[in-house]
């Protein structure tokens, strides 16, 4: 009997690329009877409205909650899925990907897998990736080498072991340390999902730092709470 999955795309601002990486979520057969759930996060474009043509729900913030509200948000609409997919707004036609994603976790025992991406062309000095994948390893013993990634398949076990959504970019190392401490499998993926790199623009500057902010943050709650 086939489980019930829900894909989850949170978005801000993605009218440039949500259409395609929302039709290559449609293109593939085995989410073929999935319920594919958009989480405007505040968006001033078009995101919402190219979103209706490919989702079965949209969910628009009327504020930009960050990106861990926007998926607790997908989860809550999603009412008690079994399998969960994160896909990225920003990764267009690669978003085909997610295929091989689940059909890994099927065939797995893991609780959640991390799709590992390829190396950035224009990726920025690594700094951020640095901080988790240390503290990450400091605080549950595994090394994971990219715990940036949003691109994610997750049991609903896994998701009920998550405490902490509201971190905004810090949610995905937020999800690895408390999946990882509640005693569950996680296991990476390398598969060649691609997103808008920044690069070492002003813009790219101005969201890496604000991803170092929401990381060093919850890497701090993270280890009072393991006293």
């Amino acid at each position: 009997m086939k489980r019930e999955i829900t894909i989850i795309v949170p978005a801000y601002n993605e009218a440039a690329y949500i259409g395609h990486t929302l039709q290559a979520l449609r293109d593939i057969p085995a989410l073929s009877g999935s319920r594919l759930i958009v989480v405007d996060d505040g968006s001033t474009d078009r995101t919402a409205l190219i979103a209706d043509a490919y989702a079965d729900t949209v969910i628009r913030l009327r504020e930009n909650k960050g990106k861990g509200q926007a998926l607790r948000c997908g989860i809550a609409a999603a009412d008690k899925s079994e399998v969960y997919l994160f896909i990225d707004a920003d990764t267009g036609g690669t978003a085909v990907y997610a295929a091989k994603l689940l059909a890994h976790f099927e065939n797995s025992c893991a609780d959640m897998i991390i799709g590992r991406l390829p190396r950035p062309r224009r990726g920025g000095f690594g700094l951020v990736k640095w901080l988790a994948c240390r503290e990450i390893h400091r605080m549950t013993g595994r090394h994971i080498v990219q715990p940036l990634s949003g691109q994610r398949a997750l049991s609903h076990r896994a998701i009920e072991a998550v405490r902490d959504w509201n971190c905004g970019f810090g949610i995905e190392v937020a999800m690895t340390i408390d999946v990882l401490r509640a005693g569950l499998v996680v296991e990476e993926l390398p598969l060649p999902f691609c997103h808008r790199e920044l690069g070492k623009t002003w813009s790219g500057f101005w969201h890496r730092g604000r991803q170092y902010a929401a990381v060093r943050r919850i890497l701090q709650s993270k280890r009072v709470k393991a006293r």
